[in-house]
C-alpha cells in the first residue's frame, strides 16, 4: 500500500507532467482564466475576483434564508448604531458605526445587510491582498486569495456581521500598515496610520489587544528591530493610536466601563477547563485551516521538503509577520492559562490570514499556471454548487426544521404586534422588549422601527421597565416556552395600569408556503392619557449607567 508521501509524489509527478502539456497547448475552457491571471498585475483581475465573490455569496445568503430573518446579531449592530456613540456597554463600537453608515445609504432589507457582511470579508480579502503584493506577483497573489476563499470564515462566519467578523477587515489592515511603518521607520504617514488602524482594531473588539501585542512582540524580536525601535515610527504609531483611542476612553472613565463587565464574564474557569478551553482553541484553528492546507500540499508536492529552508530564508517582512502570527496565537493562550477564559476559536480566525500569507509567499519556487487555474476552478466551482444546491436544500431544511433562535418568526411577529399595537393604541409602536431576539427583530421588521428599550447594560437580566417608560407606550414579546421572559412579563402587568396580553401562533414561510408555527406572547402598555414628554426615537446608550428599562 502507498503512503500518503509516496502517492503526493506520484500525484506531483502526474500532475506535473500535465501542468506542462497544459502550458504549451492549453484547453480553450482554461483560455479566460489563464487571460484573468495575466490581468492580475494590471490591475483589473483581483477587482473582478472581489466583485463576483461578493455578487455569488450575497446570492448564497439571499436564498439560503429565504423565509428567515436576519441573526440577532446583525440585528443587534444595527439597534447599536441606531444611535452613534464613543461606544455601548456591550462591546466597542466599529460594529455599530458600521451598520449605521451602511443603512444610511442602503434600504432595511435583509438582502442590504447580507451584502453588507460579503463587502466586509470582500475588504478583508482586499486587505490580505495589499500584504501579498509586498512579496509575491502574478499567480501567487490570486493563490493567497484563492486559498482564503476555501476557508468557512469569509463566507459563513462573515455573513453573521458582529464584534468578531468585523476584524475581518481590521486586523489585515492593521498588519499592512504596521509592515510599512516597519520597513519604512522614517515615513510618519505610516506610523500614524499603523497606530490609526490599530486603534481601529481596539474599536472593533477588545481582543484585538492581542493583535497589538503581537506587534510590539515582532518589532522587539525582529533582526531589524534597532532600526525600526530607535526612531520616531512606534512613538508616534503609539501616540497617533491614542489619539483615536482617546474619545473612546473618556467613555469607558465616564460610564463604568460596562464592556469590561461583559468580556470578565468570560473568565473565571479552573486551570483545568482553561486547558480544555486552549486545547479546543489550537484544534479550531487546525481544522479552520485543513481544506486551504490539504489543497496546498498537492500544489506543493515534494516541493514541500524545501518548507523548512525556505522559512530560514526568509525575506525580512514575510520573518516579521511570522512573529506575528505566532504572537496572536501565543498571548491568547497564556492569557487563557492565566485567568481561566473562554477561548473558542471563532474569536481568532480573523488573524489566519497571516499562516497562508505565509506559507504562499515564502516559498522559493514558482508555482505553474496550471495549479493557479485548477485552483480557481475549484473556488468557482464551489461557490456555485453552494448556491445551486447548498443554498435551496438550507432553506427548505430549515423550512422543516426552524432556527434556535426562532428566525423564522421575526417578520410574522414583528407584523403582528404592529397591528395589534395600532389597534389598541392608534399610535405608532415606540419601544419594545421581551426576548432579545424578538425584541431586535421587532424593531428592525416592523415599519415603525420602534427602539429597543432594555438598556444593554442589563441585556442578559430581567429588571422590570421604569413605570416612566410604561406610560409613555410599551410592548414586549415573548416565545410561549421561554419561562424566564413569561414570569418576567407577569411582573411588569403589576407595574402597568393598562394592559392588554394576549398570544398568536406565528406561521413561518417559505415562498408563500406555509410553514411550521410557534405560540408567541404580546404584551402591550398603550401610552397612558397623561403621558410625559416623548422620549428621543432612539435611547441613548452612552448614558445608561445603573438603570433599569
Amino acid at each position: 500500500m502507498l503512503s500518503f508521501g509516496s502517492f503526493t509524489v506520484l500525484s506531483f509527478i502526474s500532475f506535473s507532467a500535465t501542468a506542462a502539456a497544459s502550458e504549451k497547448d492549453p484547453a480553450r475552457w482554461r483560455r479566460p482564466l489563464i487571460k484573468w491571471l495575466e490581468g492580475i498585475e494590471t490591475g483589473w483581475s483581483i477587482p473582478v475576483l472581489l466583485v463576483l465573490f461578493v455578487a455569488i455569496w450575497t446570492s448564497y445568503l439571499v436564498i439560503a434564508y429565504l423565509g428567515a430573518g436576519l441573526h440577532p446579531d446583525v440585528i443587534e449592530t444595527w439597534t447599536l448604531g441606531r444611535h452613534i456613540a464613543w461606544g455601548y456597554p456591550k462591546h466597542p463600537p466599529l460594529m455599530g458605526w458600521i451598520t449605521r453608515g451602511w443603512t444610511t445609504v442602503f434600504p432595511l432589507t435583509d438582502w442590504s445587510l447580507q451584502l453588507m457582511a460579503m463587502v466586509n470579508a470582500a475588504v478583508a480579502l482586499w486587505a490580505v491582498d495589499l500584504i501579498a503584493r509586498r512579496f509575491v506577483r502574478g499567480e501567487k497573489r490570486a493563490m493567497v486569495l484563492l486559498l482564503l476563499m476555501l476557508l468557512p470564515v469569509y463566507q459563513f462566519h462573515a455573513q453573521r456581521f458582529n464584534a468578531n467578523t468585523v476584524l475581518l477587515a481590521v486586523w489585515p489592515l492593521a498588519t499592512y500598515c504596521f509592515l510599512r511603518a516597519f520597513e519604512a521607520p522614517r515615513q510618519l504617514g505610516w506610523a500614524i496610520a499603523a497606530g490609526a488602524a490599530c486603534a481601529l482594531a481596539m474599536l472593533g473588539k477588545y481582543y484585538s489587544i492581542f493583535l497589538v501585542a503581537s506587534f510590539v512582540f515582532a518589532s522587539v524580536l525582529h533582526p531589524d528591530r534597532r532600526r525600526y525601535l530607535l526612531s520616531a515610527s512606534p512613538w508616534v504609531s503609539a501616540l497617533a493610536g491614542m489619539l483615536m483611542l482617546g474619545p473612546h476612553l473618556h467613555w469607558l472613565a465616564t460610564t463604568g466601563a460596562t464592556p469590561f463587565d461583559y468580556a470578565l464574564a468570560h473568565a473565571g474557569a479552573d486551570h483545568v477547563a482553561a486547558l480544555w478551553e486552549v486545547s479546543y482553541f489550537i484544534m479550531g484553528l487546525i481544522a479552520a485551516l485543513a481544506i486551504p492546507a490539504v489543497t496546498w500540499v498537492f500544489i506543493a508536492g515534494p516541493r514541500l521538503a524545501q518548507l523548512p529552508a525556505d522559512f530560514r530564508a526568509m525575506n525580512p517582512g514575510l520573518r516579521l509577520l511570522l512573529l506575528v502570527a505566532i504572537g496572536t496565537i501565543l498571548f491568547p493562550v497564556i492569557v487563557s492559562l492565566a485567568i481561566g477564559t473562554d477561548l473558542p476559536s471563532l474569536w481568532a480566525v480573523q488573524g489566519l490570514f497571516l499562516f497562508v500569507v505565509l506559507i504562499v509567499c515564502a516559498t522559493s519556487y514558482p508555482i505553474e499556471r496550471f495549479y493557479a487555474v485548477n485552483l480557481a476552478v475549484m473556488v468557482a466551482g464551489i461557490a456555485v454548487l453552494a448556491v445551486v444546491g447548498g443554498a435551496p436544500i438550507h432553506a427548505l431544511y430549515r423550512s422543516a426544521y426552524g432556527y434556535e433562535e426562532g428566525r423564522d418568526f421575526y417578520h410574522a411577529a414583528a407584523t403582528e404586534l404592529t397591528a395589534r399595537w395600532r389597534d389598541v393604541a392608534g399610535t405608532p409602536l415606540a419601544a419594545v422588549s421581551g426576548d432579545d431576539a424578538l425584541a431586535f427583530a421587532a424593531a428592525f421588521y416592523s415599519p415603525d422601527h420602534p427602539r429597543y428599550a432594555r438598556p444593554f447594560a442589563y441585556q442578559y437580566t430581567w429588571g422590570l421597565p421604569r413605570k416612566t417608560t410604561l406610560d409613555r407606550g410599551w410592548a414586549a414579546l415573548c416565545f410561549a416556552d421561554q419561562t424566564d421572559c413569561l414570569s418576567w412579563m407577569a411582573r411588569t402587568t403589576l407595574r402597568a395600569t393598562d394592559v392588554f396580553r394576549s398570544e398568536f401562533d406565528a406561521q413561518a414561510t417559505l415562498l408563500g408556503r406555509p410553514g411550521r408555527t410557534r405560540r408567541v406572547v404580546m404584551l402591550i402598555v398603550p401610552p397612558s392619557r397623561e403621558t410625559p414628554p416623548a422620549q428621543p426615537e432612539v435611547e441613548d446608550f452612552s448614558s445608561i449607567r445603573r438603570t433599569r428599562d
